[in-house]
């Protein structure tokens, strides 16, 4: 990968968890709780929290993954290498057009909520908002999630006064009923326990943004750690937030009107405080509505601006597509995404095509976790992630099994959806893509009985990747270098005939051939060139039959040759 097509990496933990928790916070809090009520009732707060357990199998799932292989592209890189290109074109179509389609709407609620104090067009605001945006990402992700902090930060200080306050009013004085006693809490479930579930898979979207950092995992400092640690944090909070945040929305409005609310945090805060002057209250939440939408907004537009970008990278889409400017953005595929952005703007109203096209990220969820178990299987050396998914397999199966689930309770409507979108990346791979990309997934290393469709190559693309990750704290390599064998030769001899005399010394202590370490050591390796720097070599090499320190498992050896002699380290692989 040359200059041209690289990312810079400027974004820290807290970028992370900015990108994360902006994505989340918009219509699932300041819309969504009233008329998500109507399929349970005052128990729709229990259902946020149920949805936000619905959603950590995929979480930890792209947690690993994106350790693993921190590209630009999230979902599309890991099904591209997973599953093969194919689904990979499934997958980034499909990923691309769901952001799309709810960045748009998400742009749409800034000019909404804006209508409330001004008499402003609300397409004219969104229109303006977009372009606001769209410069931002031109000049820079650093830039992009500075804007996207001060939004998260004035959301949360808003939510959490709204929390504290609601709490307090609630539990300590006269002004409102408590739970126990709170008509507003009975019949708790309004249909059982049917009735949670539909409700969260209603409000599933409210999470759906946070595995959109995946796709600026290439950006990311410090992926093996901010990743995992971003997500979880995001989750904690965002779920925190959803469940006490709506749980004072069911204590404060009356259950006639809460099923029709379309502004239930406004219309809860009127009763809230009472401390701050005039409306400044209701102003505040109102803020703090623009604030989340325009957050959603701009992780959007950052993240789904990605995709178009990796899969030119890999012919999947125009190779114009993959130029970096030099702020180090790929600007072509911002304004592709910005340009989409304001037709959908411009065109659509109904808010049900973004909830449709949250479908969509049902089924990429599910084969991406399916893709872990694909990547273990593969035993792929070189797939490396710093941080690996409890439970495996069986999270992974949990999660396949929940989106689909999910998936039915969304309606036909939705089932349809993703079967036009499959249809449509299929046909795009079949007439565009198909003769210029000449890879398959790791699925066929996992299948040793297709090895004719293995590609070698990705090994040494995983290799590479590694390679520009460095080493993590407490990394097996540290490990080796630390028990490494030091043969210090005092002579000169040639090259060849240095490794002639270690390999026989190591033969003897690991019990396998001579000839085989020799040859093993002597043969270039594709991956060598990026290895070597000015007076050191090394060399990489594996055989069957190792039986030192574990017995039967294959040996990794190293070379490293100096000016005064050479040094070997051998480790059997974990």
């Amino acid at each position: 990968m040359d200059g041209k097509s690289r990312l810079k990496k400027e974004l820290g933990l807290f970028d992370v968890f900015a990108i994360s928790t902006g994505a989340m916070f918009s219509s699932g809090f300041f819309l969504l709780p009233g008329l998500a009520s109507q399929y349970t009732g005052p128990s729709v707060f229990l259902a946020y929290l149920v949805s936000g357990i619905f959603i950590l199998p995929a979480m930890f799932s792209i947690a690993e993954i994106a350790t693993a292989l921190p590209r630009a592209g999230g979902a599309y890189f890991f099904l591209d290498r997973s599953l093969g290109p194919l689904m990979g074109t499934i997958g980034g179509l499909g990923t691309y057009l769901s952001l799309v389609f709810k960045t748009a709407f998400a742009i749409i609620g800034i000019g909404a909520y804006a209508s409330i104090f001004w008499d402003v067009p609300v397409k004219l605001v969104a229109v303006a908002a977009t372009m606001v945006f769209m410069g931002l990402n031109l000049i820079g992700a650093k830039k992009t999630s500075g804007l996207q902090n001060f939004f998260i930060i004035f959301l949360l200080v808003v939510l959490g006064m709204f929390i504290f306050d609601g709490l307090y009013t609630i539990f300590f004085t006269q002004r409102v009923e408590g739970p126990s006693v709170n008509e507003h809490f009975t019949p708790f479930f309004t249909n059982g326990i049917e009735g949670v579930v539909t409700t969260a898979g209603f409000v599933f979207v409210s999470y759906l943004g946070l595995t959109k950092v995946a796709s600026v995992a290439e950006e990311i400092k410090k992926p093996e750690r901010n990743i995992p640690m971003g997500m979880l944090l995001s989750l904690v909070v965002t779920s925190a937030v959803y469940f006490l945040g709506v749980f004072i929305m069911v204590a404060l409005i009356d259950p006639a009107n809460f099923a029709n609310e379309l502004a239930p945090a406004a219309t809860a805060t009127k009763q809230l405080f009472k401390w701050l002057p005039g409306n400044t209250g209701t102003y505040l939440m109102v803020g703090a509505a623009m604030a989340a939408f325009a957050s959603t907004g701009n992780a959007g537009l950052l993240s789904s601006s990605r995709y178009p970008f990796a899969m030119g990278r890999d012919k999947l889409f125009p190779p114009k597509f993959t130029i970096v400017g030099k702020s180090g953005t790929p600007w072509l595929s911002i304004l592709l995404t910005t340009a989409i952005i304001l037709i959908l703007i411009l065109t659509l109203s109904e808010e049900g095509i973004a909830k449709i096209a949250s479908a969509f990220q049902l089924f990429i969820f599910m084969m991406i976790n399916f893709s872990v178990i694909v990547f273990r299987k593969s035993n792929i050396e070189s797939y490396d992630p710093g941080y690996k998914s409890p439970f495996y397999p069986w999270m992974q199966v949990a999660g396949i099994f929940i989106s689909l689930v999910l998936i039915v309770y969304m309606g036909w409507i939705s089932v349809l959806f993703v079967s036009f979108v499959t249809a449509i990346s299929f046909l795009w791979y079949y007439y565009y893509a198909r003769e210029k990309v000449k890879r398959e997934g790791a699925i066929f290393h996992w299948f040793a009985l297709l090895g004719k469709y293995q590609y070698s190559e990705l090994e040494n693309e995983f290799m590479v990747i590694l390679k520009e990750k460095g080493l993590r704290q407490g990394d097996p390599f540290d490990e080796t270098i630390a028990r490494a064998r030091i043969s210090s030769i005092d002579r000169e001899m040639t090259f060849e005939h240095l490794v002639d005399f270690v390999s026989d010394t190591f033969s003897t202590e690991m019990h396998v051939s001579k000839e085989a370490l020799v040859n093993e050591f002597m043969t270039t390796s594709a991956i060598e060139p990026a290895l070597i720097i000015p007076e050191v070599s090394i060399l990489y090499g594996k055989c069957e039959g190792v039986d030192h320190s574990q017995a039967g498992r294959q040996g990794r050896y190293l070379f490293r040759r100096l000016h005064t002699g050479l040094f070997l380290f051998g480790e059997p692989t974990r």
